[in-house]
Formats: structure tokens, C-alpha cells, sequence
């Protein structure tokens, strides 16, 4: 059991406040006036996805109210960058390949800062300065320094939204068939799940009162970046390009953040692990008193696998709805979804032994770190050695 004393220290009698009423507001306001501009462009699951994405960021923004702030940078500066892009493309006009980039060349601010591929760069070098500021906070117990690293990583994650919705205007603005949600290719991911692994860290942070575990998770998170990089040199990955026929579905808005979820988590509880490995192999919780408890350790490995398994369960049933109706079956023993199965029944059993047989302590840490391996090769690996009916992403 987790010590009263080490427990998560939460608000869960919290009252609403002034705050959350108007912050509330002007979410639903928002996606009022949303639906009031696009509304011809909109249909029933979509409508509800819009109202249901403001409910959302209300309730978050109640339970967390940093994002409020998250949520508040980002639509100013995204607003920002399609106001930009307007006075080029009024009426929101195509404006080609070459023009968009002659655009984004003569505009200071697009060219250095709000352009998705300015957004991202930026993105990249916060997370990647918050893994090393994290270790050095850690070693020389500086709190200051820890604080910065988050700081870091909150401005990566703002700047990575920002990017994304700069990205989701260009693809319209280069021809308004190519205009998709940008979680379409391996590029496109890689970055939803940077983003996603480090808020979900973010929030971990928060709830247990500990950075400790910074520089562990980001060190993933770099990881998948040096990756992007790599590819996005050697294969020109970046390249904004129209969808194929099968993944023009509304599905794709729902399934691959769902399952994007799953593996940030997945991701989260491994680096844990590692941490718990690395203080169970010192000593314990003995005079190692740089990383948290491992009790705490314990506890987030567990929270993380559960949140994972939860979203990565409805990732898979909306990939099976997606599935018949795009293919005309749920389930074709494809590749990516036999992996899909694997990664699920890996966790699924990971959970049984946790809640029904009690285990705890090293082997559930080294099972976690093990699950990332197979969660890699079912997420990239699926996409480098395999081919199927997913291979969007080859490389």
C-alpha cells in the first residue's frame, strides 16, 4: 500500500469557482462560434467531437489549471498564425505548394516561430533542453533548476500544439483537398506522441508533487525526436501530402490521439520503471533519497499502465469500427492489428497480476520496461519490417 504520507495530494473537494464558470464559458463559447463559421462543413459525430472537445478542455482546465494557461497561449498564437496565413489567403484560398513557402520565407514570425515547421523545431529543442536540465536538477537537488525543465517542457508542449494547428491550416492551403488533421504519417505522430507523453508526465508531476522523474521520461521523449529528425532529413518526411483514399475518415480524429494516449503511458510507466529498477538496485529507499519512494514509483507505474490500457482499448475498438467501414471487416489479422492484440493482452495481463495476485516491486518494473519494447515494434517496427493494410508510415 502507498503511505498515507506519500500519497498524491489532490483536491478532490475542490469547490467550482468564479474561474471555472467563465473559463467554462468561453469554451463553449468558442466552439459556438466555431460551429456558427464551419458549420456547412460539419456533420452529426463531428458536431459532437467540437462540443465535446470544449467540455473537455473545461473539465481538464477544472482539475488541472495550469492547462488553462496552456490552453489560452495556445489559441492566441495559433489564432495569430491563421490570421497571418488570411491576409495571404483571404477567404481562405488555396495558394499552392511554392506560395505557401514563399509565405512562410517573407513572414518574421512564420518563418522563425508559428509555422509548423518553425513550431516544431522549437518544440524540439525545448524537449530535448529539458532532459538534461532534469538530470542536473536531480544530481545537484536543485529545485530551481527542476522548475526550469518544466518550464521547458510546458513551452515544447505549446509550441508542438501550436505547430500542429499551423499544420492543420497549411494542408488546406496548399490545396484544399489535401487538408487533414495532421496524425497521418510517421512524421505526424512522432510528434503527437512526444507531445503526449510529456503533458501526461506533466501531469504526473503535478499530481505527485515530484520532478525527479523528469529527465527519465524525457529521455523517451528525445529519443522519438532524434528519430524525427532523422527522418525528416533523410526521407523529407515533413512534406505536407494528400491522404490516401482509406484514411479520409472522420474516425482517424478519435482513433489515433486515442491510441497515441496508450502508448505515452505505456511509454511513462517504462521510464519509471527504469528509475525504480535503478533505486531498488542502490539500496532502496534507504539514504537514496533523489528519486521518489519506490512505493510512489510503484504507484505511477500502475496509474500509467491503467490509463494506458484504458485509452489503447478504445483506440482499438474505434480501429475496428474504422475498419469496417473503410475495408468492409473489423478485424483482418493485418500486421499492425495482431501486434495491437499483442500489446493489449501484454498489459491486460500486467493489470490481472497487479489487482488479483498483488504483485509488486522489481518484475512488474522490469515487465513495464519490457512493454515498451514490444509497444515500439507494434508502433514503428510494424511500419520498418512488416507490411499491410496500415503501412502509411513505411520507411
Amino acid at each position: 500500500m502507498l503511505d498515507a504520507s506519500l500519497k498524491p495530494r489532490f483536491e478532490p473537494n475542490r469547490r467550482i469557482g468564479a474561474i471555472d464558470i467563465v473559463y467554462t464559458l468561453v469554451m463553449l463559447a468558442a466552439a459556438v462560434f466555431a460551429y456558427y463559421h464551419y458549420r456547412t462543413y460539419l456533420w452529426g459525430p463531428q458536431i459532437g467531437m467540437l462540443f465535446g472537445s470544449a467540455i473537455a478542455l473545461s473539465f481538464l482546465g477544472w482539475i488541472w489549471p495550469a492547462t488553462r494557461w496552456l490552453v489560452g497561449v495556445v489559441a492566441v498564437f495559433s489564432l495569430f498564425t491563421l490570421y497571418q496565413y488570411g491576409l495571404y489567403a483571404p477567404g481562405g484560398a488555396a495558394v499552392g505548394r511554392v506560395k505557401l513557402h514563399e509565405i512562410q520565407e517573407g513572414h518574421f514570425f512564420l518563418r522563425f516561430f508559428f509555422a509548423s515547421p518553425a513550431a516544431t523545431m522549437w518544440m524540439v529543442v525545448l524537449f530535448a533542453l529539458a532532459m538534461p536540465a532534469y538530470y542536473f536538477g536531480l544530481w545537484r537537488r536543485s529545485e530551481f533548476t527542476q522548475k526550469v525543465a518544466s518550464g521547458l517542457v510546458w513551452s515544447g508542449v505549446a509550441m508542438a500544439f501550436i505547430g500542429f494547428f499551423a499544420r492543420w491550416r497549411e494542408s488546406y492551403l496548399i490545396n484544399f483537398d489535401y487538408g487533414h488533421i495532421p496524425v497521418s504519417n510517421l512524421y505526424e505522430v512522432f510528434v503527437v506522441f512526444s507531445v503526449f507523453t510529456s503533458i501526461l508526465y506533466l501531469y504526473y508531476e503535478r499530481r505527485y508533487k515530484t520532478r525527479a522523474l523528469g529527465g527519465f521520461v524525457m529521455t523517451v521523449v528525445t529519443a522519438a525526436l532524434a528519430f524525427l529528425m532523422w527522418y525528416q532529413v533523410s526521407q523529407e518526411a515533413n512534406t505536407i501530402e494528400p491522404l490516401v483514399p482509406a484514411l479520409k475518415s472522420w474516425w482517424m480524429k478519435i482513433h489515433v490521439p486515442a491510441n497515441f494516449i496508450g502508448y505515452g503511458s505505456f511509454a511513462i510507466s517504462a521510464m519509471v520503471g527504469v528509475a525504480y529498477l535503478i533505486k531498488e538496485k542502490m539500496g532502496g529507499d534507504g539514504p537514496n533519497d533523489r528519486l521518489p519512494s519506490l512505493s510512489v514509483m510503484d504507484d505511477i507505474m500502475y496509474k500509467s499502465i491503467a490509463l494506458g490500457f484504458a485509452f489503447f482499448t478504445i483506440a482499438t475498438i474505434l480501429g475496428a469500427m474504422w475498419a469496417a467501414e473503410a475495408w468492409g471487416g473489423y478485424w483482418s489479422w493485418d500486421p499492425k492489428e495482431t501486434w495491437a492484440l499483442i500489446v493489449w493482452l501484454n498489459y491486460a495481463a500486467w493489470l490481472h497480476l497487479r489487482l488479483s495476485k498483488g504483485w509488486r516491486g522489481a518484475a512488474m518494473a522490469w515487465w513495464a520496461v519490457g512493454g515498451l519494447l514490444v509497444t515500439t515494434f507494434a508502433f514503428l517496427g510494424v511500419n520498418m519490417f512488416l507490411s499491410g493494410l496500415h503501412s502509411y508510415g513505411k520507411l
